[in-house]
């Protein structure tokens, strides 16, 4: 299904990847939890949350980019190395800590009194991850976002319970365990690797404090030895130990990052936040900034009524009860006649305000289906707007209420900042269904040929979001995504992920 607006061509804007024969853009894509004020693009590094190929909400990466040339003097490759020998010297008291848990666990199964203290040995293991997560942040140039805190909770059963159960204690408990003979092998093998390095480098400058050597044939020599007869003691042979140690250098540069990438990896998986509990956060969050929005529009719509739509028809009341007066005492009929054509206004107005307020709550047009939504929204759009639905979006069976009235939303929203901010000359939006069962989605597709430049605007101080920023929580509220593309210029294309059935 298409709707096109009378003063458009049924066509897409140009350069929109999703219409047949139009020209690419050429813009490289961005996806990011974003609303619009027209002013300024989002910054880069902002962390969005959760899909696709969208950064690891759990940490920011901070590490520089280092060439292969660069490796062995670059400060990340020295500061990675001082991780390696901070695990060293943390390594034994770690290890020990971590088999003292899982033993005093196991030791005090029989004394149920112990288990408590066992649990707080557990938690314990959060401070341990609070110091490797900071000591991966100087040094490792990751930034691991800190797990949910421990709650103690009240009763003795339940603080038993939830402290020989405390999963982040337990990761952080494993951490210690397993990064111990990480610790070693990857100290040793570092070091070996920088000191044969440096030593094969600089041989040509100490090798003549070394002690003379016997040869076979009985000749004497002073340098290191490979063998019992070769020795490097000859400007040429001196040559090549200096390339054969600047190539080792290099290769210890990508030992030791080796390594410390494995550190960094661990120090995500087990100490920062799971994939799940961040999700699991985040509606919480975003639950409860959809229960504010409903409680600030239920106050906003009883404002409205209050002094609007109640004082008219208070004055209504007042106006018929004044004509009603006039009749009953004999008075001109004209005046009374002027009093119930006042009234009669007054009445109509109080319509039309009813009307735009049940429109904000739920459009009417959806009594028809999203499709025929749409096309209403598209015919009453100041700009040029093309909509194509896909048939097999509702081909089996109306979407959920709920899903219907945000993807409404959704497009008003973004068509209005088209018109306000964008300065674009046309719209195009596209509807479809992805996959099948409870696991469709409905994804929404809005290009303007704007001049982009799209950014998130954070709440304010009194938590007062302006633009799209309520538009994304009610998303985020279904478990939806809202992602968007908007380099300086233009074009600007949002999409949206819906689940079909809540």
């Amino acid at each position: 299904m298409t709707a096109v607006t009378p003063d458009q061509p049924s066509v897409a804007p140009a350069g929109d990847p999703a219409t047949p024969g139009a020209p690419s853009t050429g813009a490289a894509p961005g996806p990011r939890t974003v609303t619009r004020d027209g002013t300024a693009p989002a910054a880069p590094g902002d962390v969005a949350a959760f899909t696709g190929s969208r950064p690891d909400p759990r940490y920011v990466d901070h590490r520089e980019r280092v060439s292969f040339v660069r490796a062995p003097f670059a400060a990340r490759t020295w500061r990675e190395y001082g991780y390696l020998w901070l695990a060293i010297l943390l390594a034994p008291f770690a290890f020990t800590y971590g088999v003292f848990s899982v033993t005093f666990l196991v030791a005090m199964l029989v004394p149920v009194l112990g288990l408590v203290l066992a649990g707080w040995v557990v938690v314990g293991g959060r401070g341990w991850g609070s110091m490797y997560r900071s000591i991966a942040r100087s040094t490792l140039g990751v930034d691991v976002a800190a797990p949910a805190p421990y709650v103690r909770r009240t009763g003795f059963w339940s603080t038993l319970w939830h402290g020989i159960g405390d999963g982040t204690g337990w990761r952080a408990v494993l951490f210690l365990l397993v990064t111990f003979p990480l610790a070693i092998v990857g100290f040793v093998a570092s070091t070996v690797f920088l000191a044969v390095g440096l030593g094969g480098t600089t041989h040509w400058i100490w090798s003549r404090w070394l002690p003379l050597q016997q040869a076979s044939d009985g000749s004497w020599h002073r340098g290191a030895s490979f063998g019992a007869d070769w020795f490097v003691d000859t400007p040429v042979r001196q040559l090549a130990l200096v390339l054969a140690g600047l190539v080792v250098l290099w290769l210890w540069a990508q030992v030791t990052r080796g390594f410390a990438h494995l550190f960094r990896v661990l120090t995500v998986a087990l100490l920062g936040p799971t994939l799940s509990s961040l999700r699991v956060a985040d509606l919480e969050e975003s639950r409860g900034r959809t229960v504010e929005d409903a409680d600030a529009k239920l106050r906003r719509i009883e404002r409205d009524l209050h002094d609007g739509t109640q004082a008219r028809l208070v004055a209504v009341a007042m106006q018929l009860g004044e004509a009603k007066e006039q009749l009953a005492s004999g008075g001109d009929p004209v005046d009374a006649l002027e009093l119930v054509d006042l009234a009669h206004s007054s009445t109509k107005e109080a319509l039309v305000e009813l009307r735009e307020l049940a429109r904000g709550i739920h459009p009417p047009a959806l009594d028809n289906g999203l499709a025929v939504a749409l096309e209403t929204l598209a015919a009453r759009s100041p700009l040029p707007v093309t909509v194509d639905v896909d048939p097999a979006v509702e081909a089996s069976g109306r979407l959920a209420p709920a899903v219907e009235s945000i993807a409404y939303f959704c497009v008003a929203e973004l068509v209005t900042n088209a018109v306000k901010h964008a300065r674009a000359t046309g719209v195009y939006v596209l509807v479809e269904r992805q996959g099948s069962g409870r696991g469709a989605r409905l994804r929404l597709r809005v290009r303007d040929d704007g001049q982009g430049g799209a950014r998130v605007v954070q709440p304010g101080e009194d938590g007062h979001r302006s633009g799209l920023a309520g538009l994304a929580e009610r998303v985020r509220s279904v478990d939806g995504t809202l992602d968007l593309t908007s380099p300086v210029g233009g074009p600007t294309v949002v999409t949206v992920l819906l689940p079909v059935r809540v």
